[in-house]
C-alpha cells in the first residue's frame, strides 16, 4: 500500500487487488475466536432488515474503529465493540460507500469482499472516539436515515 497521500490513486477491483498489502482490520459488535471465518450473508450492523452481500475491512485501524463503535452504538449494546485482524481469504474492491464521495479515492482504505475473512487476533487497547464525536456521527447517519439517504451500495 501507497502510504504518500498524493500518490495517485489507483482503482481496487475485484480483477485488481493484489497491489493493496495488510495489515487488514474489521471492526465489529461481535466477540468471535480467532480462525473465524467472516462470511457476507448475515444482517447488516447499519441498516435494519438488510443482509450484508459483502463483508466489510479497512486498512487503517481508525475505520474499523468506527465501524466497531457504530456497530454497537446502532444496536443500543453498552460495550465497545471489536477490532480484529483480519486475512482476506478472496479478491476484494473498494467500498463504494466510501470511495469518491466526499474526497477523490479511498481515503478510508475501506474494502469489501463477498469471500470470508479470517480472523487472524483482536486488537486490544484501541482507543475509541470520545462521546461528543460518536454522537455527532450517530446524529448524521440519523439525519440521512430521515431524508431517504443512508443507502447502502451492498
Amino acid at each position: 500500500m501507497n502510504d504518500d497521500p498524493n500518490a495517485e490513486w489507483i482503482p481496487v477491483t475485484f480483477d485488481h487487488y493484489d497491489h493493496v498489502t495488510g495489515p487488514f482490520f474489521h471492526g465489529t459488535r461481535h466477540a468471535v475466536e480467532v480462525g473465524t471465518l467472516l462470511v457476507p450473508g448475515h444482517r447488516s450492523n447499519f441498516q435494519e432488515g438488510r443482509i450484508a452481500n459483502h463483508v466489510y475491512f479497512s486498512a487503517l485501524v481508525e475505520t474499523a474503529v468506527w465501524g466497531a463503535e457504530l456497530a454497537t452504538a446502532l444496536a443500543g449494546i453498552p460495550e465497545r465493540g471489536h477490532v480484529y485482524v483480519v486475512e482476506p481469504t478472496g479478491p476484494f474492491e473498494d467500498d463504494p460507500n466510501v470511495t469518491n464521495k466526499r474526497f477523490p479515492g479511498n481515503i478510508t482504505q475501506s474494502y469489501r469482499t463477498r469471500d470470508a475473512l479470517r480472523v487472524v487476533h483482536e486488537l486490544d487497547g484501541w482507543e475509541g472516539h470520545p462521546p461528543e464525536v460518536l454522537d455527532g456521527m450517530l446524529a448524521n447517519l440519523a439525519r440521512l436515515r430521515e431524508q431517504g439517504l443512508d443507502v447502502i451500495e451492498d
